[in-house]
């Protein structure tokens, strides 16, 4: 079933205000509506399943649903995205259940008629944070960046079992293989019955009896691996994106962390940001600013030809439109602006010095500012408003 990218906030049925037991509820409503054990071999009841459970996973957490509240979509760097090599490998079942098989409340034993040994607890692997530096050409476009790290992957002489061999385990003997333990206990309101993971296997339903020599019984080991990032255009510093199922491996045959990306900005040698815009400081000298000229500005696709007023003073404003950054929130682009400035020369030969001289009393020469020759701040604000 090919479905398009819903609003999180729509799958599920509630408000963007609504608190966390309005979305735990929904979410359960709708898991129990469509899962896989209600509607075996329904193909469209399993997508709307894991798109449920996909929208409660950003949206039961604190800092993921800000920033989709903020950006949508598009803030979480493509953790929301299923399938594909870039952000976000979507959910699956392993996911569902070990992140929010509590919701369910024993409705039902597992997925997939139960494949989970009725409740057995599904390790899950850390979460590994990276940095990666962008340079602001990157962020304008987008990149996709090829990125090894040290983390720990699966054991490859167990297959990530942790076990010596297919036949070094044994079914635990405390939980009878359930992964959980019931109790009984006697109080003055009479027995009470509570349920908890099985102290002897971790929760696991079974116990390797022969560990394997690689991994100690670990399932997992260091080593490396190469990672695709697909990032989007508009990042910025300091900006954090998740990248599903590309951390650490679980023990013992477990799911996977997330990927933590945070976004480091280069400088630029000529160009500097603030926001969406760019910020370019020209240097014209004195007999440009006076009699005009043109001049090559850098700009993130290249060079600009701008032509300089004759007359031009100290600290006007040019505007390139549509020559900076694309941002996360708004369509479109912000701007390039050019903010002139005159070089006064540091040092004179004798002859540009007496040049000077015949020039320091012209009448032309004394400064003489009228209402449009307004200060920085007021420029940047007419600019800005």
């Amino acid at each position: 079933m090919n479905m398009s990218k819903r609003d999180f906030y729509e799958i599920l049925g509630v408000s963007k205000n609504a608190s966390d037991e309005e979305l735990k509820k929904a979410y359960r409503k709708m898991a129990i509506k469509f899962h896989p054990d209600k509607n075996p071999g329904n193909k469209d009841a399993e997508e709307h399943f894991k798109e449920a459970a996909e929208a409660y996973e950003i949206l039961s957490d604190k800092d993921k649903r800000a920033r989709y509240d903020r950006f949508g979509h598009a803030g979480l760097g493509g953790a929301s995205s299923g399938g594909g090599a870039g952000f976000g490998g979507g959910m699956n079942m392993d996911d569902i259940f070990s992140q929010f098989g509590d919701i369910f409340g024993g409705h039902f034993s597992g997925f997939g008629g139960g494949s989970q040994g009725g409740g057995r607890r599904v390790n899950k692997g850390s979460n590994l944070r990276v940095k990666v530096k962008m340079t602001l050409e990157e962020i304008a476009t987008g990149v996709e960046k090829k990125i090894k790290v040290n983390k720990y992957i699966g054991c490859d002489k167990c297959n990530g079992s942790g076990a010596h061999s297919g036949s070094s385990f044994t079914r635990c003997t405390t939980c009878h293989g359930s992964g959980h333990v019931t109790r009984v206990q006697n109080t003055i309101l009479g027995q009470m019955q509570t349920s908890g993971t099985c102290p002897s296997c971790g929760g696991e339903g079974q116990i390797i009896t022969e560990k394997c020599k690689a991994c100690h019984g670990d399932g997992i080991v260091r080593g490396e691996d190469v990672i695709t990032l697909n990032i989007p255009a508009g990042v910025s510093e300091g900006m954090q994106l998740s990248v599903s199922g590309k951390g650490n491996a679980g023990p013992r045959g477990g799911i996977p962390g997330d990927l933590i990306l945070q976004v480091e900005e280069a400088e630029h040698d000529h160009l500097q940001r603030d926001g969406s815009n760019l910020i370019f400081n020209l240097f014209l000298n004195f007999a440009d600013a006076s009699l005009g000229s043109s001049v090559e500005i850098p700009t993130l696709e290249g060079k600009a030809k701008v032509k300089i007023d004759a007359g031009t003073q100290a600290g006007k404003l040019l505007r390139l439109k549509g020559k900076g950054l694309p941002s996360l929130e708004h369509y479109g682009k912000g701007d390039l602006i050019v903010n002139i400035n005159i070089w006064t020369p540091q040092h004179l030969s004798s002859e540009e010095k007496k040049l000077m001289e015949k020039l320091r009393d012209s009448k032309n020469f004394e400064p003489a500012p009228g209402k449009k020759d307004r200060g920085f701040f007021d420029r940047m604000k007419e600019y800005f408003e």
